[in-house]
């Protein structure tokens, strides 16, 4: 299990300003060990190819509290790495504000399509305090899969308070077929692909001269939620 804390800001960036960034990124900071690994190998983009299933509860209760803009909320995921799908993790995100709590448990192939198919008693099996909350929590609100996200990622770190910053491109998914393991689903794209998601990620403070380097998209950050997108054809969420 890995438990990180971290502040997050999200911006909404063009696809010209994304390689203009990157370029200039990549002149002060290392490409994370997936990107390193799998660039331009196994995505259709670039970097690598992340897929999540989210939970929502039977009244999406996750869902409205992001739309309302409620302070202190969750998110519950199961993440796997399309270059290597023999395991996935399951993840809580905990959020107040730009603050964030992610906590994350590996998962063998086998456990993740059980949690798929609604077997939420394993959690119980796996007999792990993080994985209790989770069954409690799934248990109380009636977690369902909602909805699948996939994207391309490319990420880059500094092990200075440890600093991260992802773009995400074409980004898609489903709302009806929840398996995260197969190559062969049918996805709808969530946002336009002349745009790209900036995250910054950090503890503590971000360093001036990477902070020098964003100032450009500083304009355009705003909430930009993933699993609200991909819920845009139950709920017509519009960006």
């Amino acid at each position: 299990m890995n438990s990180v804390f971290r502040e997050e800001h999200k911006y909404l960036i063009s696809k010209e300003t994304y390689y203009s960034l990157r370029h200039k990124i990549s002149q002060v900071m290392h490409r994370d060990q997936n990107s390193e690994q799998n660039l331009y190998r196994y995505s259709k983009g670039d970097g690598y190819t992340i897929r999540s299933l989210y939970f929502d509860s039977i009244d999406d209760r996750d869902y409205h509290e992001k739309i309302d803009g409620i302070e202190l909320r969750r998110k519950l995921r199961l993440r796997t790495y399309m270059h290597d799908p023999s395991f996935c993790l399951l993840e809580m995100k905990k959020k107040e504000g730009n603050n964030q709590k992610k906590t994350s448990y590996k998962m063998t192939r086998e456990q993740g399509e059980r949690l798929i198919a609604g077997d939420y008693g394993m959690l119980l099996e796996l007999d792990h305090p993080f994985l209790l909350e989770c069954y409690y929590m799934i248990m109380q609100y009636v977690y369902r899969p909602k909805s699948v996200v996939t994207y391309e990622r490319d990420a880059f770190v500094a092990k200075e308070n440890k600093i991260r910053i992802t773009f995400d491109q074409e980004i898609r998914g489903s709302e009806s077929d929840f398996n995260i393991f197969s190559d062969k689903l049918v996805e709808n794209s969530f946002l336009d692909e002349s745009k790209v998601v900036l995250e910054v990620k950090y503890n503590g403070f971000l360093l001036q001269y990477i902070k020098e380097l964003l100032e450009e998209t500083a304009h355009n950050q705003l909430s930009v939620s993933k699993y609200c997108l991909s819920r845009k054809i139950s709920k017509h969420y519009v960006l």
